[in-house]
């Protein structure tokens, strides 16, 4: 009997260590824990945020990456404290959504994917040869207008698989509202939006499903955050801005694109896509991000705290993952909506 009870007493110090391992390793008991739901687009960095943010404030941020469409449709329901969009919102979801308050709080890039054989990585692309590939009026890689933007390269007679979102997606409107930007037939036919009515191609759910497809299929462009295409070791291209200039979808490219607007409107949105020839270094398919949250929250000391660190101390991590930090000027706006969530 007395070595029952010893093995036994042994297991439960076993088993106390090793919880207390694991409370250590993730959140504490006493911690405050806040849900957030959207954007596949800034999930890499909200990921990044979540061990740092809990050492610092003691806050558990739980977030599920399920397409801008959905964290909107989520915190509308008040199913989660938090969503995350990178279409701003439109005037009938500010009025569905009673009282949320829309925050910048992230800037970085859409960047066009693509996966053909034996091609080097940041091939030269322009808008309205992008705009006839989605439409479906390009359909080789060798056609004439791919040719003539990339001279010298050997681009072969292989048919082109366009990859869109299959799920209501802020990094869609974004890609759609640059489309709408610089081909007149793609806004009059297509339109911007979080899902649009696409002519061809195939769908991948999330940001992650769009770069596994392309990543499996050759010949194909699809668009995702450049984050993914790092992770996915996917080629990308060097994007015609207005001023002539091919680049690329990094730090420099995007800073120069946010300087474009720096005075969002009334509901906090901003637009810096296809940005005048005077920012010779745009990347020219930019984006800042939002999260959306209600004025009035019983959680409003937590998401607060949250949040002011996400725009100040979380803007460190973002860099290497090719989020810029996001302005000054924007910085100003976002903290100051931020105060205004209460309980």
């Amino acid at each position: 009997m007395k070595k029952s009870l010893s093995f036994a007493a042994v297991l439960a110090l076993v088993a106390a260590v090793a919880a207390g391992m694991s409370a250590a390793a993730g959140a504490r008991s006493s911690d405050t824990t806040i849900t957030g739901a959207g954007s596949t687009f800034v999930s890499p960095l909200v990921q990044t945020w979540q061990q740092p943010v809990g050492g610092a404030l003691g806050v558990t941020v739980n977030y599920n990456p399920i397409g801008s469409g959905g964290g909107i449709a989520a915190i509308t329901n008040r199913t989660v404290d938090f969503g995350a969009s990178d279409a701003p919102l439109s005037p009938d979801q500010f009025s569905a959504c009673k009282g949320c308050l829309q925050i910048p709080w992230a800037l970085a890039a859409t960047a066009v994917l693509y996966n053909v054989s034996s091609v080097k990585n940041l091939l030269h692309m322009d808008g309205p040869t992008l705009a006839k590939i989605f439409s479906g009026e390009i359909t080789k890689w060798n056609d004439p207008a791919i040719v003539k933007l990339n001279k010298g390269v050997s681009l072969p007679d292989t048919t082109i698989t366009t990859v869109h979102r299959s799920d209501g997606s802020g990094t869609t409107w974004n890609f759609t509202d640059y489309l709408s930007s610089v081909s007149p037939a793609w806004k009059s036919k297509y339109g911007v939006g979080t899902s649009v009515n696409w002519p061809a191609g195939t769908g991948g759910r999330g940001s992650a499903g769009v770069s596994a497809v392309v990543s499996q299929t050759n010949g194909s462009i699809g668009y995702a955050d450049v984050a993914f295409a790092l992770k996915n070791h996917l080629k990308y291209f060097a994007m015609k801005n207005s001023s002539g200039k091919f680049t690329t979808p990094g730090l420099r490219g995007i800073l120069a694109a946010a300087s474009s607007d720096q005075k969002p409107d009334a509901n906090n949105a901003l637009s810096i896509v296809n940005p005048p020839k005077k920012f010779a270094n745009a990347y020219p398919i930019s984006t800042f991000t939002y999260v959306i949250v209600p004025e009035t929250s019983a959680k409003a000391p937590e998401l607060k705290k949250f949040l002011f660190w996400a725009v100040t101390k979380g803007q460190t991590f973002g860099p290497k993952l090719l989020f810029q930090p996001i302005p000054k000027p924007v910085l100003v706006v976002a903290e100051k909506t931020i105060k205004k969530i209460h309980t």
